[in-house]
């Protein structure tokens, strides 16, 4: 029976937790790319199946692959787009590590994947397209930011500024946009992230009691354009959009919010975190046309 992407991760997670510490994330992010190819040769057996090596190259149109070996055995190669930074690389890894450890039966299976996985940006980031790429995201999401550790230095109760944030980002090697949906993955209170550019959103993801409440941003079939008075649009001093503005009621939605904004000049994009007060009201939303809403159209170039 195959595993699900959070049990793998998770048993992988526990395993580095007996052999580094519980504490390992004080003292760096997971070596995804060690990880990788020295737990797939150490537990090869008897199918001697295992990554052999991780290059970068330019890649058009990928952001990553895992490409099977001709002879089987089969030793597999990981392939990452050579332009990403640090932390879009490590999530690239591990995205493909997950298609290893999950998928790397339907290169013999299914026709689809004759030669290998090769995985888009939008797959990487937010698992969109097949099914496979949201489990190999889950598994990303899910080995290098465990919930354990991160609801320990973000209480699931509490807030997160973008400051916060990023701070989780560097502890776990990744980028801001990933440390952050990680967070609204669990967090209870209510706030939402919008990546957009020149004043028109691309995608929203709200928390699940931000989107219980009513408070979400429909991207699927149009582009929201921003509020005029949103610090995206009006282009506000950096330092005042980090630490966030009280926009009234009416800006955004009926209720007032705390708005943080920051821009990121090498990929030409905002990401804005939005925070509500309160539980709010009772609001049963539409889940697949709001939750998932990020995953239709995720144009950016991300940090």
């Amino acid at each position: 029976m195959t595993r699900s992407p959070r049990r793998a991760a998770n048993d992988l997670t526990l395993m580095l937790n007996a052999v580094i510490g519980e504490d390992r994330f004080d003292r760096g992010p997971v070596d995804v790319e060690s990880l990788a190819v020295e737990y797939t040769r150490r537990t090869a057996g008897s199918q001697g199946e295992y990554i052999e090596r991780i290059v970068a190259d330019d890649l058009d149109g990928c952001e990553g692959a895992l490409v099977p070996g001709e002879t089987k055995p089969r030793r597999w190669g990981i392939i990452y787009d050579r332009r990403q930074n640090r932390g879009r690389r490590a999530y690239t890894i591990a995205h493909e590590f997950g298609h290893f450890m999950l998928h790397r039966r339907l290169v013999d299976e299914d026709p689809d994947f004759d030669g290998g996985f090769r995985c888009s940006k939008e797959a990487v980031e937010h698992g969109s397209g097949k099914d496979i790429e949201k489990e190999a995201n889950e598994f990303a999401a899910t080995l290098l930011m465990p919930l354990d550790d991160f609801r320990r230095i973000i209480p699931a109760n509490e807030l997160a500024d973008l400051e916060r944030l990023g701070q989780a980002a560097q502890r776990y090697g990744v980028s801001l946009t990933a440390a952050t949906l990680r967070w609204l993955s669990y967090t209870t209170t209510r706030a939402m992230l919008i990546s957009s550019t020149e004043g028109y959103a691309h995608w929203a993801k709200p928390s699940e009691a931000a989107l219980k409440s009513g408070r979400f941003i429909r991207t699927r079939n149009e582009m929201y354009e921003m509020p005029a008075f949103s610090l995206a649009v009006r282009k506000v001093d950096a330092e005042e959009a980090l630490a966030g503005v009280r926009q009234a009621a009416g800006v955004w939605f009926p209720e007032s919010v705390i708005e943080m904004c920051m821009r990121t000049d090498r990929y030409d994009f905002e990401l804005t975190l939005l925070h509500f007060d309160g539980k709010g009201p009772a609001y049963q939303a539409e889940p697949e046309e709001a939750g998932d809403a990020y995953t239709q159209f995720f144009a950016q170039r991300g940090r």
